[in-house]
């Protein structure tokens, strides 16, 4: 292939990127210096550092740090369990399959299942336990939100898994080491780029997280991601919404650059 049939075959790409990447960053940017009056000013960014925002901050790195440490507690022995398994792909499709239903169909079936005389409840009163209020709490919103979240870290742990040559495993079994020593030693190292994009696929979309919030926590949980929804829906200040982005995106970037791989270390059978 020569030089301007890549080129040709790029234009696409490069278009893409500019319209629906580059021009939205541009455009949040540019909104993000004008209050709710139209004025050109730079008090949102300054009232972004005032203890409410930075609560609220706060607050959305915590949450998406729990539900991305919960997820991985989950996915990581489902993902090595998986791999064991004799119709490991038809398995692995059946845990990815929920993520083709709606975002909204979900919440909407939670909210069912935790409600008052849900199935959650009817549990509890079948354990003699009694009905709790489960729907609108830190448990629904963390539950729901690491249920949702769980086939986006499972698949490249799965595939890191994968890629291990079998014959470290043997070796390490040879030379006199425990299943916690060749896990610890070999299978956790060789799997951490797995880990490391599983877990970037969860805090990141974490941190933004509005529909779950307002339906399953019932707005007890507020997330920079409800700070926007707010502002652009509600107060109409696409301006501090704007500024909250930009520190969004800004956290997004930082964290990608943090947990990247630098080089590969898989060994592929």
């Amino acid at each position: 292939m020569n030089r301007r049939t890549r080129t040709v075959y790029l234009v696409p790409y490069v278009l893409w990127i500019l319209l629906f990447v580059v021009a939205p960053i541009l455009l949040i940017v540019y909104y993000s210096f004008f209050d709710v009056d139209g004025n050109l000013t730079v008090d949102n960014y300054i009232h972004f550092f005032t203890p409410v925002y930075l609560k609220m901050t706060a607050s959305s790195f915590w949450y998406a740090f729990l539900i991305t440490v919960f997820t991985l507690l989950i996915s990581y022995p489902t993902a090595y369990l998986l791999t064991k398994l004799k119709h490991k792909q038809l398995w692995l499709l059946l845990i990815i399959l929920p993520t083709w239903i709606n975002l909204l169909l979900k919440a909407y079936a939670f909210i069912g299942i935790f409600g008052t005389y849900g199935a959650a409840n009817q549990f509890l009163e079948l354990m003699g336990i009694g009905s709790k209020q489960i729907l609108f709490t830190d448990f629904s919103f963390l539950f729901v939100s690491t249920y949702i979240f769980i086939p986006f870290m499972i698949l490249p742990i799965f595939n890191a898994i994968e890629e291990i040559n079998p014959t470290l495993i043997q070796a390490s079994r040879d030379l006199g080491a425990s299943s916690l020593t060749t896990f610890r030693r070999v299978i956790f190292p060789l799997t951490a780029d797995g880990v490391k994009s599983g877990c970037q696929a969860v805090f990141i979309p974490a941190l933004s997280l509005f529909m779950i919030t307002r339906l399953i926590a019932g707005n007890r949980v507020i997330t920079l991601g409800t700070a926007i929804e707010e502002h652009f829906l509600v107060t109409q200040d696409w301006g501090m919404g704007s500024t909250i982005g930009v520190f969004l995106i800004i956290a997004m970037i930082l964290i990608m650059f943090l947990t990247g791989s630098k080089k590969k270390r898989g060994v592929r059978k």
